[in-house]
């Protein structure tokens, strides 16, 4: 292999680093503006929220990206998208329950968990 193979494969092998990065970056901040969505509309902690897009992305099988996405759209068009709204409402109520339990809610959040917003509208 010639010197100037060898950098032109370097370059390509640079250029899809450098793609991923900027792919993995997006995703990064479409998930961080969904784990602030469930945590204000749900009153859950950041690292609940967290989880509860996990949990979401594993019983849909559908991307943890696209869960995130699907939150946002939430925001914007004002209803949870059919593709989780029946999934999310039972990983927010679980997630509460346990943090019921554990003493982590309180005061308002305790009245919030008792009713919960996700799945109207």
């Amino acid at each position: 292999m010639s010197e100037n193979d060898e950098l032109v494969r370097r370059v390509a092998a640079l250029e899809q680093e450098v793609e991923q990065l900027r792919h993995a970056l997006t995703s990064h901040a479409v998930i961080d503006q969904a784990i602030g969505v469930v945590a204000a509309v749900c009153r859950l902690p950041p690292q609940d929220s967290w989880d509860v897009l996990k949990q979401v992305s594993q019983h849909t099988n559908i991307k943890l990206r696209e869960v995130a996405q699907l939150v946002l759209r939430w925001v914007e068009c004002g209803r949870l998208p059919d593709e989780i709204r029946p999934v999310m409402r039972a990983v927010v109520v679980r997630t509460r329950e346990r943090a019921r339990a554990a003493g982590a809610l309180g005061g308002a959040d305790e009245r919030a968990a008792e009713q919960p917003s996700v799945g109207r509208g």
